[in-house]
């Protein structure tokens, strides 16, 4: 009976750490690819660090020429600090690799690469956040109204795609 709830003990503690460091991992590449970050996924939900998506958002709110140059350089600006950013931490999914392939894992080396992790989510996130207080005293109030309504929208279309996925991927034979 002991050897079963070692057994049990032991498979419960391993999956628990596999979760967390899956969980850092997804962090990591969160505030690697610049889409997390400030409310409502500003950083990635518009792809508002450039590109056609900018342009497209810009269209949108009827930005004026003037309004266009300043967004494009907050987003420049912000796109070379967060290059920076990874830079600075990117082997940080390579150390969690090395950390939890190790014939005994260690868990103060683990969870103080987790504290990194979340420390350089954390500067990905206030950039990203800081460039969307910019850009909102560029644009008006009315402008900042119309973004939001298309960022309801969009969530709420990207959540029905999800749920149709869901219940699609349900209705799939499994072999």
């Amino acid at each position: 009976m002991n050897e079963f709830n070692f057994s049990r003990s032991a498979r419960m503690i391993t999956a628990g750490m596999v979760l967390a460091l899956a969980s850092t991992f997804a962090l990591v590449a969160t505030a690697r690819s610049g889409h997390g970050g400030g409310p409502g996924g500003f950083g990635g939900e518009f792809g508002l660090f450039g590109g056609p998506p900018l342009q497209h958002l810009l269209d949108s709110v009827n930005a004026t020429d003037a309004q266009r140059t300043q967004i494009k350089q907050i987003m420049q600006a912000a796109r070379a600090d967060m290059k920076a950013q990874r830079a600075a931490g990117g082997n940080l999914h390579e150390k969690a690799m090395q950390l939890f392939t190790q014939p005994t894992v260690d868990a103060t080396a683990v969870e103080t690469l987790r504290q990194q992790m979340l420390q350089q989510h954390d500067q990905a996130s206030r950039r990203v956040s800081q460039a969307m207080i910019e850009v909102s005293r560029v644009l008006t109030a009315e402008q900042r109204a119309q973004l939001g309504t298309q960022m309801k929208k969009r969530q709420e279309m990207m959540q029905r795609h999800m749920s149709e996925r869901r219940s699609l991927e349900g209705a799939a034979p499994s072999n």
